[in-house]
């Protein structure tokens, strides 16, 4: 069975981070191995949470001897998310280079996780994603596009410019940019471009009372599952934006502030959702 290993948060109730990230992706067949970056019993929108950040050299000390093991052998990809601080950026990234190293065949996808409409890390972590980011696949939301390239999103052409931004400055081979809104624009859209073509897909709004968190989290995972399965990009845009709203239509018609992240079949094909509530 193939590898994905999971770089990500860890809470023990709700579903942020690694517990948004790695149900569907074992649901699409992938064996997944999840290293916790932190692990808080829920996660900080709440205001108050418990818990530790891992220190941040035991991250390239787990894969360093994973690889020893010999167990790393079918793995295919590497996806990470929210990181603490720099030193976990770095180790993280340390990590990733020793694992394609090694295995050159894996791909290597970064969700760069800043913010969305304002920054809610350190300094160190935005400096780093400014300045050290590689990758091979990056799914930043519309906040972290701009803040990461320095243009504005107004239209089609600057999503088409920030794309180019990173293929030619970064050398990434897959952006995606989710949460995309235009000025005077009410409608939503996810962008993907592979530095040869654009993907468009258009994103239903579900207006909630509260914030819901996770929705990068599952939907970096969903992309990557998919784009592990060869499906062409429009498809895998299409597949997984489809996934991401039957769970936040789920988690609207149940109340919960939390991602109904179990409530949701993740097969190939679109009529196997399941929505009881």
């Amino acid at each position: 069975m193939k590898k994905i290993l999971s770089i990500q948060s860890h809470v023990v109730y709700g579903y942020v981070g690694n517990k948004a990230a790695v149900y569907p992706l074992q649901y699409m067949g992938f064996d997944v191995c999840p290293i916790y970056t932190v692990q808080f019993s829920n996660h900080t929108g709440y205001g108050t949470w418990a818990g530790d950040v891992l220190n941040h050299e035991s991250i390239f000390n787990i894969v360093q001897q994973l690889i020893q093991l010999g167990v790393m052998d079918d793995c295919v990809a590497v996806l990470s998310g929210y990181m603490g601080n720099g030193d976990i950026c770095q180790s993280v990234q340390k990590a990733v280079k020793l694992l394609k190293d090694t295995y050159p065949h894996i791909s290597y996808l970064c969700d760069p996780v800043m913010g969305n409409q304002h920054c809610f890390v350190k300094p160190d972590v935005v400096d780093f994603f400014k300045h050290h980011l590689t990758a091979d696949i990056i799914t930043p939301n519309h906040y972290e596009a701009e803040l990461l390239s320095g243009i504005k999103i107004k239209d089609k052409h600057s999503l088409r410019e920030i794309a180019q931004f990173f293929h030619d400055q970064k050398n990434i081979k897959i952006v995606v940019i989710t949460g995309v809104k235009f000025d005077n624009d009410s409608h939503l859209m996810t962008f993907c471009s592979d530095g040869k073509n654009d993907y468009f897909v258009e994103n239903s709004f579900i207006h909630f009372d509260y914030p819901v968190n996770g929705t990068g989290d599952l939907f970096s995972s969903l992309f990557l599952g998919f784009y592990l399965k060869n499906y062409s990009f429009s498809d895998i845009l299409k597949k997984s934006t489809h996934y991401l709203e039957a769970v936040l239509k789920n988690t609207y018609a149940s109340f919960q502030k939390e991602l109904q992240i179990l409530s949701v079949r993740y097969d190939d094909e679109f009529d196997h959702i399941v929505g009881e509530f």
